[in-house]
């Protein structure tokens, strides 16, 4: 009978239904549009602490006289104290609430960023006071950027929104990544250790957009106690543990590329190319701009099509394998730039993808703990890509691009063995 009716429904009818659907989500989305812009504001600002310091490292080897491996500990030792604390901050925020855990992590962020930025300016031997500072704005990471995340998936209750909303996220991150290496060049021009200083400025401008902006959706439900919420995220990492496990790995090698890449640009530009300053950060924007388009229109693309995210995941991954791999024939300057442009748009098409399974395949009281284990995958790629890259580089350069290419081909494999959606867009 129900097989009847639905057969012997108005199309038009139909149509006008799905259309008043599409608008109330247009709408939602519209009516958020400055939480959205407040949320967007906080991975931007964490990308902007850490990126902005990949073309002054040269400068910063130079006046402290320090190796270059030790000016990777700069980007390292910021992710590496994120790495443990951020499933920390997702479980405090899926308790707590996702906004009393993020403004307090921002001024950690900014104070840390005051501390490296002091140290630098008053101190002799800044080096240690420095990753301290540095460590301490990783601590406000840790509460900060991954908890962005789950909160859009508290926000919005359709799948479309969540993926759009998500896609836009990962597109302010990545255009982060763009903004770096130019915003970077251009302060450390005037002062190396402008970059520094200007980190507190961001972060408070972040905090009173999400004070003001940004409004948190009430929850009626008393928090699970901590056994009965560890034994359901036990029971998560059982029943969808194949593809959890796949994101994780994936997210980390795309992060450990993308950073290994930069620092590899960073030290070839300077050093065989003579290319320094703004100019410099406007090469390290290119492959980054590219990043920053792909993602953007990947987000747009996927909606809550499960099949289609792993589909552009893996075809993105693969074309970043490839024109790593390709880097063996030749280093000359424009070619190496058309490469990474390749590899840019590849990692930017599949972490709006990733970003998006993680959220729309978690219940909403794990959502933040899950998420938050996926963002120290990531962070992990971060802090191990510099100082890797840093030691081969005082080998054959054909290892770094051999080493990336691997990974990147292992991650491309992985998402087609491990992240099988149905049909219907729910994970097996």
């Amino acid at each position: 009978m129900e097989h009847i009716e639905h057969l012997s429904q108005n199309p038009n009818a139909t149509k006008k239904k799905q259309s008043a659907s599409g608008q109330k989500r247009s709408n939602e989305i519209a009516n958020q549009k400055w939480a959205i812009a407040s949320l967007s504001s906080i991975p931007l600002v964490m990308t902007l602490g850490n990126s902005m310091l990949i073309p002054v490292l040269p400068s910063m080897e130079k006046e402290l006289s320090i190796s270059s491996f030790q000016t990777s500990m700069v980007i390292t030792v910021y992710s590496i104290v994120a790495i443990f604390l951020i499933p920390v901050a997702g479980y405090l925020s899926d308790h707590i609430g996702r906004k009393k855990v993020i403004i307090p992590s921002l001024i950690i962020a900014g104070i840390g960023g005051l501390i490296s930025g002091f140290a630098s300016w008053k101190m002799d031997d800044a080096y240690w006071i420095i990753l301290a500072g540095r460590a301490l704005q990783g601590v406000g990471a840790a509460g900060a950027a991954p908890i962005v995340m789950p909160l859009v998936g508290d926000m919005f209750k359709n799948d479309d929104d969540v993926s759009c909303c998500l896609g836009l996220i990962e597109t302010s991150n990545t255009f982060g990544k763009v903004l770096s290496p130019i915003l970077g060049a251009f302060l450390a021009g005037f002062i190396w250790f402008l970059p520094f200083f200007s980190f507190p400025v961001f972060c408070t401008i972040s905090v009173l957009m999400i004070m003001f902006l940004v409004k948190c959706p009430k929850s009626t439900e008393k928090p699970i106690p901590f056994k009965d919420f560890f034994s359901n995220v036990k029971k998560t990492f059982t029943e969808k543990g194949r593809w959890l496990y796949a994101i994780f790995f994936i997210g980390g090698i795309l992060m450990f590329v993308l950073f290994g890449i930069l620092f590899y640009l960073s030290e070839l530009f300077e050093k065989e190319y003579g290319i320094k300053d703004l100019k410099k950060g406007f090469f390290l924007a290119l492959p980054l701009g590219a990043l920053c388009l792909s993602s953007f229109i990947s987000g747009k693309v996927i909606k809550k099509n499960k099949v289609l995210m792993k589909w552009i995941t893996f075809g993105g991954v693969i074309a970043t394998a490839l024109s790593i791999s390709a880097l063996w024939f030749s280093i000359s300057l424009w070619y190496v730039i058309t490469m990474f442009l390749i590899s840019g748009i590849g990692i930017g098409l599949g972490l709006p993808c990733l970003d998006a399974l993680i959220t729309e395949g978690i219940e909403k009281e794990e959502r933040g703990t899950i998420s938050s284990v996926y963002s120290s995958m990531r962070f992990i790629g971060v802090a191990a890509g510099p100082p890797i890259i840093a030691l081969l580089l005082k080998h054959a350069t054909q290892w770094i691009f051999i080493l990336l290419g691997s990974l990147s081909l292992l991650a491309a494999l992985t998402a087609l063995i491990a992240i099988k959606p149905k049909a219907h867009g729910q994970k097996s």
